[in-house]
């Protein structure tokens, strides 16, 4: 999945897009091993573009060098979504708080659109948090927070770890349902400026969401 604000141009790049989104994704098993000679010959690129972009994977805390081992993607382990998630419930909490306050009408109208097609697709029954609607919503209230220092602590710190627990471990049945309505109540709070309940709406969306994939760790 590219991000918006994602142009690839170089090989570098694209490889690198490409294996973020297979270790997300879950193409690429978590706790397995890189090898720079594999990937090489997998995505037909030199070694040193191959080095660049696990670099590059590494800032993005979805892979992890260990001493003897070499490079090798994050397992993902009840400990580490619960230290993740504590982090993504304040930072995304305080981005719903500064969207209230600092998103346009024009946006917040596109927010409510976009929940209109998250609702459509659970009605025909398809698993929206396997889909990049969820990643979505939360992406353009980051976005609305207008504050660039977040959105890089978003971005370029945690934001592809979540989508690797929440692609690899996501959400099925009544769980679905909840987590829309969540949305729903924040997009309202947000639309109505109401940016202390928007926070407090988000962080424990963020809490059940956490809660629900913990449920299928332990």
């Amino acid at each position: 999945m590219l991000l918006a604000n994602e142009q690839p141009v170089t090989a570098a790049d694209k490889t690198f897009i490409l294996l973020r989104d297979d270790i997300v994704e879950g193409r690429i098993v978590a706790g397995s091993k890189l090898s720079e000679t594999e990937l090489s010959t997998k995505y037909a690129v030199s070694r040193a573009i191959i080095r660049e972009a696990i670099n590059r994977l590494e800032a993005c805390h979805i892979v992890e060098r260990k001493a003897n081992v070499g490079a090798r993607v994050v397992a993902l382990s009840q400990q580490g979504l619960i230290e993740l998630y504590q982090v993504r419930e304040s930072l995304e909490g305080m981005a719903a708080r500064l969207a209230a306050v600092n998103m346009t009408h024009e946006e917040i109208d596109d927010l409510m659109g976009l929940l209109k097609r998250h609702f459509d697709e659970i009605k025909d029954g398809q698993s929206y948090y396997q889909e990049a609607g969820d990643v979505d919503f939360h992406y353009r209230i980051i976005l609305g927070s207008k504050n660039k220092h977040l959105i890089s602590m978003l971005f370029d710190g945690i934001y592809h770890l979540v989508r690797m627990y929440r692609v690899q471990l996501g959400m099925a049945g009544p769980r679905v349902t909840t987590a829309y309505d969540e949305h729903k109540h924040i997009v309202k709070a947000i639309a109505n400026r109401d940016a202390e309940l928007a926070e407090m709406l988000m962080r424990r969306h963020i809490m059940y969401s956490k809660n629900s994939i913990e449920a299928k760790l332990s």
